[in-house]
């Protein structure tokens, strides 16, 4: 059973229909315990990162989500589910993210559109399970004004947008991408296949 993490924000219900089409079982949940028993877990995220932390906390998610990712079985962080994964984030200083990977979501520089919206290509770094199938350079689809700034050993996926930054990441388990895979057709359906597979 792949778990979608459901903590009220966003596009849940289209990444679990993506996952359903491409034959995965999926259960939508906001229980830290259904979570713990998933075989894989996706954690998908709209809006924003602070907010986002603190509803994770209430329901007991975010403890949970560490102790599952832990264990090793496969985790997918989507868009703000994949910020959530760093240290902090300067979009609400002083709150703390799960520290999964080391270093900071930062917003675009000023002199860029912001959000970042739209199709734009991700040129793959490093060989990884999830790129299987998957052409160098392929577009996939962004919505966001914030990107994290990782070690760039953990960095799967490059895109460029005024600069160059991390679109994808890969830590053991865990994987992340920027960019919403269930909204990106052909390739973000492979990616997801990848995943349900892995």
């Amino acid at each position: 059973m792949i778990a979608v993490i459901d903590y009220e924000a966003g596009n849940l219900r289209s990444v679990a229909k993506a996952i359903e089409s491409l034959g995965g079982k999926v259960e939508v949940t906001g229980e830290p315990e259904r979570v713990l028993k998933a075989d894989k877990v996706v954690l998908p995220g709209v809006g924003a990162f602070g907010k986002a932390v603190h509803a994770l906390e209430e329901k007991g998610l975010k403890s949970a989500i560490k102790e599952y990712i832990g264990s090793g079985r496969p985790f997918l962080g989507i868009c703000l589910g994949l910020q959530l994964l760093y240290e902090e984030s300067e979009e609400n200083p002083g709150v703390k993210g799960f520290g999964i990977i080391p270093g900071k979501v930062v917003r675009f520089p000023k002199e860029l559109k912001v959000p970042h919206l739209g199709w734009n290509t991700v040129l793959q770094k490093n060989t990884h399970p999830l790129w299987k199938g998957i052409p160098n350079g392929c577009f996939f689809y962004f919505a966001h004004s914030y990107y994290g700034v990782p070690s760039e050993k953990v960095v799967t996926g490059w895109t460029e947008y005024g600069i160059s930054f991390a679109s994808a990441v890969a830590l053991e388990n865990v994987f992340g991408v920027q960019f919403h895979p269930e909204k990106s057709q052909k390739w973000g359906l492979k990616l997801l296949e990848n995943f349900i597979k892995s």
